[in-house]
């Protein structure tokens, strides 16, 4: 049971509700989602975010001022004062019969978008200052508090200190390039040196910056000193991509963990998205249910070979049921290699030893050959990150990475890590391949000069975990506000 805050009054819907102490005076206040009405009673339905379930209150039209009655409209924010009774329809415990109506802010109900009809997404991503009043982002929102709740919970229930990576840093830990730069120089007429290039000793910071694409460089040196840390915080990439699974600013969690090998990476990353799963199927249940429903819906909605088999619920139920498929990548690759739809071309992208797998790819393995989560492991390492702990003994060409990935039904790819190089001359001789001047990242190398130990991490994309245990289909539709080309709104 929720509490009430000390020292007020207040109480919300969902505790009132919940609550069977009935015919006593109450104070209710929300939003109108619905207003129904005939014979001089009006039943309002208002919401205030705190459960997706709707109070019913009867208003009684000879004992409301007409002027208050002509404002109860959607989107106006009331408060009641009234009696809690047990209610009469069906669907709802409870209800208030109201003795005074009060308006907080009407609402213009030829200007109100948000009406109580079905909206695409595209509309309400145009109206997000307001899309939280629908059921739909109410429950993505709730389930995505709960979500970020039960991550600290976990982490230091196991010992694990929450680290604050820098979001300004003048490091790309991807080595992907594409960063946000930061900078206080006149855009217009930027300073040069004597190369004609801009002269980024006059700026700021002393040197070129950008905004972070992870936490996970600075998070390794936490690891060293504290053992066991997580970060989890904005990161940003400035990738001209307007597909459904990508943004310009989102969250990560990274843990980094001293000691930790390839082994007790997997089982870390396994039990992490189990526990994540079973909190939010044990406390967000209404939000889920009404989610479940709705995805049902829309997959109903799909060509046939494009549905999912699972409904939403039952395929988090089955995530955290299975041990996850542990596999290398060499393996997964000849799996896909035997695939009937890499024998018949119906793979829209090549199967061969080296590439990057797509999505198609990884749904494959979870979806159609498993059939349960996989870790896929050791992967070519020339298609990872210089950092990863590279295997011994391998032929030549074929080099791998003590890299992982945990692969989910209908998201494929929900987490990705690894081992980290620990050897200070392997480290220094891949930075050199891949053109990472040593002494951009020295205070990096030191962890290796100074007490050198294995360790792993591995991230997880806070939205894209959102995406998978909402059932949305959009990743712009579990952020509140999202950055993407061209869109800076709100």
């Amino acid at each position: 049971m929720e509490q009430v805050l000390t020292g007020t009054k207040q109480g919300s819907i969902k505790q009132l509700l919940a609550s069977t102490e009935y015919d006593r005076e109450v104070t209710v206040r929300g939003w109108v989602r619905h207003r129904r009405g005939s014979k001089g009673v009006f039943f309002v339905h208002l919401n205030d975010g705190s459960t997706i379930q709707n109070i019913q209150v009867v208003v009684n039209e000879e004992n409301t001022n007409e002027n208050v009655l002509n404002q109860i409209s959607v989107g106006a924010c009331l408060q009641v004062n009234g009696n809690l009774v047990a209610s009469q329809g069906a669907g709802q415990s409870s209800e208030v019969q109201a003795t005074e109506v009060t308006i907080l802010g009407p609402a213009d109900p030829n200007g109100y978008p948000i009406q109580p009809k079905k909206h695409s997404m595209e509309f309400l991503r145009e109206n997000a200052h307001l899309r939280m009043r629908t059921n739909t982002f109410s429950a993505v929102f709730r389930i995505r508090h709960a979500a970020a709740y039960a991550i600290h919970k976990y982490y230091n229930d196991r010992g694990f200190y929450y680290l604050h990576t820098p979001i300004i840093t003048g490091s790309d830990a991807e080595g992907a390039g594409e960063m946000f730069q930061v900078t206080t120089l006149p855009l217009g007429n930027p300073p040069l040196d004597d190369q004609g290039a801009i002269d980024f000793k006059q700026d700021f910071f002393g040197q070129a910056t950008n905004l972070s694409v992870s936490g996970q460089l600075q998070g390794e040196l936490g690891a060293m000193g504290l053992g066991l840390i997580y970060t989890f915080g904005p990161t940003f990439r400035a990738e001209n991509s307007n597909t459904t699974r990508h943004l310009a600013e989102f969250w990560m969690i990274e843990p980094e963990m001293a000691f930790y090998e390839q082994e007790d990476n997997h089982n870390l990353a396994e039990d992490f998205l189990k526990y994540l799963i079973r909190y939010v199927l044990e406390h967000c249940k209404d939000d889920l249910k009404f989610l479940d429903e709705r995805f049902i819906k829309e997959n109903n909605s799909k060509p046939t070979n494009e549905r999912s088999d699972m409904g939403l619920i039952e395929k988090l139920e089955f995530v955290i049921a299975n041990d996850f498929a542990r596999v290398s990548y060499t393996e997964a690759i000849n799996i896909l290699l035997n695939s009937k739809p890499h024998k018949k071309k119906k793979f829209k992208f090549p199967v061969e030893w080296g590439i990057d797998m797509q999505s198609e790819h990884e749904r494959y393995l979870v979806e159609k050959h498993f059939k349960k989560p996989v870790i896929v492991y050791d992967y070519p390492r020339e298609i990872k990150a210089f950092y990863m702990k590279q295997n011994e003994g391998e032929e030549k060409g074929r080099e791998t990475v003590r890299a992982m990935d945990i692969l989910v039904p209908g998201i494929g790819e929900i987490i990705g890590g690894s081992q980290r190089e620990d050897n200070l001359e392997r480290l220094m001789q891949r930075m050199t391949e891949v053109g990472i001047p040593h002494e951009e990242l020295d205070w990096y190398l030191d962890i290796r000069r100074f007490g050198s130990a294995p360790h792993s991490g591995f991230g997880l994309g806070f939205e894209r975990f959102i995406l998978f245990v909402t059932g949305m289909a959009n990743i712009r539709d579990v952020i509140p506000f999202p950055r993407t080309p061209g869109n800076a709104r709100f």
